[in-house]
């Protein structure tokens, strides 16, 4: 295995510059997720990594080597796509074993690879079928075994579980999360789905813009996010975010909203009278008579084990996750409240979190 790294990484498409200067080291053995919204420049950094795209400025280095100018068939990397990109006139054998054909490698070795692979990904009795005769689930396991008998330095994800039903992605998550302590492999991974992310990778990096937002653990973004971008697209459902003005009194820090609700929060470093917004989890909601926060529901969803909650916050939408059976009609109000060490606080004017918020 391999580590990698980017130092100023830029990509143009003439005039247009796509990647403004992406720095990001990834260690060896570690699983990294490239996450944000379609067209974030995700999937262009990676087949930058891949030597798909070339580099417009700045550096690649995989495994220590300058990887810039090194084509892709000689930087010893492995790649998984979104679409399998399977021969359909070959059995799930020869898919897998084809790379090895190409580059003339040792027979026996190859054997003993296809076995490795084949056992590892539960193919051994899908060996002579072709992919028209297996699921989506399958033959993504194809496309994951034609990686592994590469033994790449670093294995390469775009979006490879987008095509699959949600029962079939939960599978796969734990499948590609299970190979990758198995073989201690480096693998950079590519997804729009902040579940997918926050659920297998070791760190996030969070994109938005041809520009990284922010770098950490999922639970380090998911409780410390850097900005109103970070905070919004981390966390299913989302957070919401409420205007409010901070005052200060005898009583504490307090944040009030615009129809004059006091919201307590956590210590502040601003000033009273600052303008800020406030990010609440839906989960950190409670049913409380006494609230502060009065919620005029729009729509409830019941899941069985919990209650969302559409509804708003004066003029602001919100969306509250609840453990309790909740039943309103739309119109009428819920008083919930906040623990004011879960509410985070962030600069109205910048986006951007307060230190010890």
């Amino acid at each position: 295995m391999a580590d990698l790294h980017l130092d100023n990484v830029k990509k143009r498409y003439g005039t247009l510059e796509i990647l403004h200067g992406i720095d990001l080291s990834v260690e060896d053995g570690e699983f990294v997720v490239l996450v944000g919204p379609s067209g974030c420049g995700k999937s262009t950094l990676l087949r930058m990594i891949a030597g798909l795209e070339t580099v417009s400025e700045g550096e690649i280095r995989i495994g220590g080597r300058r990887a810039n100018e090194v084509p892709p068939q000689k930087r010893n990397i492995s790649m998984v796509f979104q679409s399998y990109a399977l021969f359909p006139h070959m059995t799930v054998k020869d898919n897998i074993t084809f790379g090895p054909l190409i580059r003339r490698e040792n027979a026996e070795e190859t054997a003993r690879k296809l076995t490795r692979a084949a056992s590892t990904l539960n193919l051994g009795a899908y060996l002579d079928r072709r992919p028209g005769q297996l699921s989506g689930g399958q033959r993504q396991r194809v496309a994951m075994g034609r990686s592994i008998v590469r033994n790449p330095d670093l294995f390469l994800f775009d979006e490879p579980l987008s095509n699959l039903d949600a029962k079939l992605r939960v599978q796969m998550r734990t499948e590609i999360k299970a190979l990758h302590h198995k073989f201690e492999s480096t693998i950079v991974y590519v997804t729009h789905d902040q579940i997918e992310a926050m659920t297998m990778a070791d760190r996030i990096v969070v994109m938005n813009g041809g520009r990284i937002e922010q770098v950490g653990t999922p639970l380090e973004l998911y409780d410390g996010p850097a900005n109103v971008f970070v905070a919004g697209f981390l966390g299913s459902p989302a957070m919401s975010f409420l205007d409010a003005t901070i005052v200060r009194s005898g009583e504490g820090i307090s944040a009030r909203l615009p129809d004059a609700t006091m919201v307590p929060v956590a210590g502040s470093p601003v000033q009273d009278g600052a303008g800020v917004s406030l990010g609440i989890r839906p989960e950190h909601y409670r049913v409380d008579p006494a609230g502060p926060i009065r919620l005029v529901v729009d729509v409830i969803e019941p899941t069985g084990s919990e209650s969302h909650i559409y509804g708003h916050v004066g003029a602001a939408e919100v969306r509250a996750v609840l453990r309790e059976r909740i039943a309103l009609d739309p119109g009428e109000a819920l008083r919930l409240s906040v623990d004011p060490a879960k509410v985070h606080l962030f600069d109205a004017a910048t986006g951007l979190r307060l230190p010890g918020a």
